[in-house]
């Protein structure tokens, strides 16, 4: 099988590019990233066909569906803070873009399509767990862009009869996640911080909670969402349940790296989410034998990929 990527240059798709291609039912993986935001160097030794571009560009996009089976729609502008700053950036990548993958994957002849959607939807509403039935009150422009994003794909599954899923996403963190840019996530911004020995930046009290989810266990979601062509009426979270409040996050962080780090607590950022945390019931489901990385495990892993890439710095 053929598996188009679209953002396969990213954090998550080039994590997923190795998983797919683990498989012995996926024989070729072709990425669409104009690497805005991805880079080649996520992919280095990885044998994707690369299709340098947006997924705006009809005839890209044509070219790179042509005999594929299924798309994993990962392409974005991410960030609650830079889709404050640029409101019509994030809607023409998140919602025209992913119209047009869905058109994309219609004339191709009604591949499946699964899409990266975002815990942000659920916004200000208080209930925890959030399950995929709650009312959505996205609070950022971002987060009403991945709403259109899902709502979109299942509209697809509904009016072209297109086999579709779209996964919530809830604060993916691992390897290959970069930190050196304006709106990088907090787990990079952190390990980074602390290894250089500058204090982690928390915005407000550091109470707020996430459901932190290793990319290894979203990318065994998404490849055998794949191969057994998983297809669902409605968002599945993708993310197992846990909660983990930012000041708990940096005493485990502590506990990885051996010793205490220094802490700055500045403003809460506008536009956030005080508390996420995944009802996992519909995954679990979907996927029984999907497992979550424990999160101690889990950042160790990242703190060790982001001292390699030090050490290969430093090297140079």
């Amino acid at each position: 099988m053929k598996v188009v990527v679209t953002g396969g240059a990213g954090f998550i798709g080039s994590n997923l590019a190795r998983a797919l291609l683990a498989r012995t039912e996926v024989d070729e993986v072709a990425v669409v990233d104009d690497l805005s935001t991805g880079s080649l160097a996520n992919l280095a030794g990885v044998p994707v066909t690369f299709h340098q571009g947006t997924f705006l560009d009809e005839e890209l996009m044509d070219k790179a569906c042509d005999g594929a089976g299924a798309v994993v729609h990962l392409g974005a502008l991410p960030s609650v803070p830079r889709s404050i700053a640029d409101p019509l950036a994030s809607h023409h990548a998140n919602a025209t873009g992913t119209l047009m993958v869905l058109e994309a994957a219609r004339r191709a002849g009604g591949i499946h399509v699964l899409a990266a959607s975002s815990s942000s939807v659920y916004g200000g509403n208080p209930v925890l767990p959030k399950h995929e039935g709650l009312r959505t009150m996205p609070l950022s422009p971002y987060a009403v862009s991945k709403l259109a994003t899902e709502s979109y794909v299942l509209s697809y599954g509904h009016c072209y009869g297109m086999p579709v899923l779209p996964f919530r996403f809830f604060n993916v963190f691992g390897p290959l996640q970069p930190a050196n840019h304006a709106y990088a996530a907090v787990i990079p911004r952190f390990i980074d911080a602390a290894l250089a020995g500058r204090p982690l930046t928390v915005q407000g009290d550091g109470e707020q909670t996430r459901d932190f989810t290793n990319v290894a266990s979203v990318c065994g979601v998404l490849t055998d969402a794949v191969v057994r062509r998983v297809t669902h009426d409605g968002p599945v979270n993708l993310a197992f349940g846990t909660r983990t409040s930012l000041n708990a996050l940096i005493a485990l962080l502590a506990e990885v790296l051996g010793g205490p780090v220094d802490v700055e607590h500045v403003a809460p950022r506008a536009g956030d989410v005080r508390d996420s945390q995944a009802d996992s019931t519909e995954l679990r489901r979907l996927f029984p034998d999907a497992r979550p990385v424990d999160l101690r495990q889990g950042l160790a892993d990242t703190v060790a990929w982001f001292r390699s890439q030090a050490a290969v710095a430093a090297g140079d």
